[in-house]
C-alpha cells in the first residue's frame, strides 16, 4: 500500500522521504548546538516523571497496545513556573519500553498484528515562542529480540501464571532494527475562566511511525499549571515531570485524530494493512496533596489495522512523591 499523503509534503514537489532525513539530521545538529549554547547557564535537575500504561488497567485484556513504561528526567536553569524562550535550555532525557502483541499470544494468526518489543532513548527540549509551547526531540527506537522485551514479558507471565508469548508468535515478531525518530509538538493553552483550560495541539512524528496529529486537552482544575507535562506516545495522556498546580483534584479530557503515512509495526510486506486514520479519546483525574500526586487515566484507541475487530481501552497511571 503506497499512497502519498499530501499533508506530509513539507516542500512543494519534494518527496517526503528525502525531507525526513534532512529534518532528523538538522534536528540532531540543532539539539547538539543548543545544548552547547545553553551550557554556560547553571543547570540542575528540575524533575522526573514515570508513566505506566497497560490494557489490563483499561479493558482488562492482554492484546495489541498491551503495555508500556515511559520515564523522563528534566534538567535546566532554575524553574520559574514557565518554559524559557531559548530552545535547549530545558533538556529532557526520555526512555521508553513497550510491548505490542496480537490478541492471542499462544497461536500465531497471520491476520492479526505481529508481536513487537520496543525500547527507545531520546533527547528532547521544551520552550515557548509567541505564547505557544514547543517540544522538539529525537529518539533512537530499537525493535526486535535484541531489546529483551519478550524475555521480560515471558518472565512476568510465568510469575503470574499467565500464558507467555509462544515460540510461533515470537518467531514472527517485528525484526531487529534501529529507527532514528523525530518528534515535534506545538500547543497553546487558553483559559476558560478560573477553573478550566483548553489546549489545542499539533504533532509530527517521523521515523518508526510517520504521522501527523491534531487534537486538544481540556483540564478542569490546577493540574500542570506552573509545571511541565510531557505527552505519552501510546495513550496521548500528558504526565507530570515538573510539579505545578495546587492541592486538590483535577479532571482531564482530550482527544486527537491521526493521519498515518507508515508504521514499522504494521509493515506492508506481511500481516494486515495499517489503517490510515486513527482516533484517540481520553479521560483522567489527578489528585494532589502536599508531597503526593496521583494520576489515573484511560484512553480509547480506535482500530489501528484492517481486520481489527474493535478498538481498545488502555489505562495509564503515575504516582509521585516530592521530597
Amino acid at each position: 500500500m503506497k499512497k502519498a499523503v499530501t499533508m506530509f509534503r513539507l516542500f512543494a514537489g519534494q518527496p517526503f522521504g528525502k525531507t525526513v532525513l534532512s529534518l532528523i539530521a538538522l534536528l540532531v545538529i540543532g539539539l547538539i548546538g543548543m545544548t552547547h549554547s545553553a551550557s554556560a547557564q547553571a543547570r540542575e535537575k528540575l524533575g522526573y516523571g514515570l508513566l505506566l500504561t497497560n490494557d489490563t488497567l483499561g479493558d482488562f485484556e492482554d492484546r495489541w497496545q498491551t503495555g508500556s513504561i515511559t520515564a523522563s528526567r528534566i534538567w535546566g536553569p532554575a524553574w520559574m513556573g514557565e518554559l524559557p524562550t531559548e530552545a535547549g535550555a530545558i533538556l529532557e532525557l526520555r526512555s521508553h519500553g513497550r510491548v505490542i502483541g496480537p490478541s492471542n499470544l499462544v497461536y500465531f494468526n497471520p491476520d492479526d498484528r505481529r508481536y513487537a518489543g520496543i525500547v527507545s532513548f531520546g533527547l528532547h527540549t521544551h520552550f515557548q515562542r509567541g505564547g505557544a509551547d514547543i517540544a522538539l526531540g529525537t529518539d533512537l527506537v530499537m525493535t526486535g529480540p535484541q531489546t529483551g522485551v519478550s524475555q521480560v514479558q515471558t518472565a512476568m507471565h510465568d510469575i503470574m501464571g499467565i500464558n507467555p508469548p509462544s515460540q510461533s508468535v515470537l518467531s514472527n515478531q517485528i525484526e531487529n532494527g534501529f529507527h532514528p525518530t523525530f518528534v515535534g509538538e506545538v500547543g497553546r493553552g487558553y483559559s476558560l475562566g478560573s477553573i478550566a483550560e483548553v489546549r489545542p495541539f499539533a504533532e509530527l512524528r517521523v521515523g518508526d511511525e510517520t504521522l501527523g496529529r491534531v487534537g486538544f486537552d481540556l483540564t478542569f482544575g490546577q493540574y500542570g499549571q506552573g509545571g511541565l507535562l510531557v505527552r505519552d506516545p501510546v495513550t496521548g495522556h500528558r504526565y507530570e515531570v515538573i510539579r505545578g498546580g495546587q492541592d486538590g483534584f483535577s479532571f482531564l479530557l482530550g482527544g486527537d485524530l491521526t493521519q498515518m503515512e507508515s508504521s514499522i509495526y504494521l509493515p506492508e510486506s506481511t500481516g494486515p494493512e495499517m489503517e490510515e486514520t486513527r482516533a484517540r479519546l481520553r479521560a483522567g483525574g489527578n489528585f494532589q496533596r502536599g508531597n503526593l500526586s496521583l494520576f489515573y487515566g484511560t484512553s480509547w484507541l480506535q482500530e489501528e489495522f484492517e481486520g481489527q475487530p474493535e478498538g481498545q481501552f488502555v489505562g495509564a497511571t503515575q504516582l509521585k512523591f516530592s521530597f
